[in-house]
């Protein structure tokens, strides 16, 4: 299977997701399919295939310099490796924002705009939620202590 077609895959594969966290955000079927495993574990191997095993890496390339990240990138495979480490992680924030606005009681509607400032550039999104939490509910630190029981 082609990178082009591969990526075409996958971010259709995270569009139902994100639709279920805007608009059904505490539903059974977002639970089930959103707060669990499965965007991970489905996408996970095109992941790897695209990082490890998808074209070689150009003499000079790696993650220790600018130029080094540069060159990696100028392989269609590690770009499309690249694009579904953003889908995973800015899906797993949004998914982040959604059970952190309940537990914090912030409206879900006042996350909406935040969630797609997420899908569109994750870490905006995210610095814009936690102002939004910073300003609604007055909490700085992201503390999710699980009680002991």
């Amino acid at each position: 299977m082609s990178p082009d077609n591969l990526f075409l895959i996958c971010n259709y594969a995270v569009i139902p997701a994100w639709l279920l966290l805007l608009l059904l955000p505490h539903h059974r079927a977002t639970q089930f399919l959103v707060h669990a495993v499965w965007v991970p574990l489905l996408l996970g191997p095109f992941y790897i295939w695209a990082l490890f095993f998808g074209a070689p890496s150009p003499e000079g390339s790696g993650f220790g310099s600018l130029e080094g990240v540069m060159l990696l990138f100028q392989s269609p495979t590690a770009v499309l490796g690249g694009w579904i480490h953003y889908l995973v992680f800015d899906l797993f924030i949004g998914a982040w924002i959604v059970r952190d606005a309940l537990r914090q009681g912030i409206n879900h509607w006042l996350t909406t705009p935040m969630l797609f400032a997420t899908l569109m550039a994750g870490p905006a999104g995210l610095m814009l939620y936690l102002l939004l939490r910073l300003a609604v509910a007055r909490t700085y630190r992201l503390d999710e202590s699980i009680s002991q029981g």
